[in-house]
């Protein structure tokens, strides 16, 4: 197996789409990967040759990729909270950042669907005032003490 920045390659996937498995790496990326370290794109990973894998991991140097590109996510969203953007309120509140309707969509964020229903009021026993109605001035108290 080959591995480029601490990512094993997939074997049998032709190098410009293998090298999309490093985090930080796309389509676009890869091209200019490819003519800095002179591979072809239409090599199979399991066919590069060590100063193949050599030249790839000199032209990856460059980018930001993997554990060091994450943490640089990290920060940002966390200086975004701190500094109490609209975006780190987003962020901490764990709901869409970018403008998406949240009404009737955004489950990916907030999670399974979860009906709410009414909630239904106690039938009103005898002898007790509605609720929030004052109480009678001079009422017996609601619980009455039971006849021996």
């Amino acid at each position: 197996m080959r591995r480029l920045s601490g990512v094993d390659l997939p074997e049998q996937k032709r190098v410009d789409i293998g090298l999309t498995a490093i985090y930080g790496i796309g389509r676009a990326n890869v091209r200019g990967v490819l003519t800095t370290a002179e591979v072809n794109p239409a090599t199979r990973v399991k066919d590069l040759s060590e100063t193949d894998i050599a030249r790839l991991q000199k032209a990856i140097e460059g980018i930001t990729v993997e554990g060091e590109l994450r943490r640089f996510i990290a920060q940002n969203i966390k200086r975004m909270e701190d500094i109490n953007t609209y975006r780190g309120l987003r962020h901490r509140r764990k709901l869409p950042v970018r403008g998406q309707r949240t009404r009737s969509n955004a489950r990916t964020k907030r999670g399974k669907r979860m009906t709410m229903g009414t909630v239904r009021k106690d039938k009103a026993q005898p002898g007790t005032p509605p609720a929030g109605a004052p109480a009678a001035a001079g009422a017996a108290p609601a619980k009455q003490a039971e006849k021996k």
